[in-house]
């Protein structure tokens, strides 16, 4: 590596909007983030699905494929 054109590599504190922090390595000293992995619906498990079924009937709805 070229010496003097690289940044200094230091411990960043991450806060996140929920209030959650934790450490990583980056160049920068802070970093705020909207999402992380304790407030994400995906990792926090909070996932909630939607109901195709809903949407299906709708269509053949609109559609006049009702099965009357």
């Amino acid at each position: 590596m070229k010496k003097n054109i690289h940044p200094e590599y230091v411990d960043c504190k991450v806060t996140c909007a929920c209030g959650n922090t934790f450490t990583v390595k980056s160049s920068k000293s802070e970093m705020y983030v909207e999402v992380c992995d304790k407030c994400h619906p995906f990792y926090s498990g909070n996932k909630e699905t939607a109901s195709k079924a809903g949407r299906v009937e709708k269509f053949n709805r609109k559609y006049g494929l009702d099965q009357k």
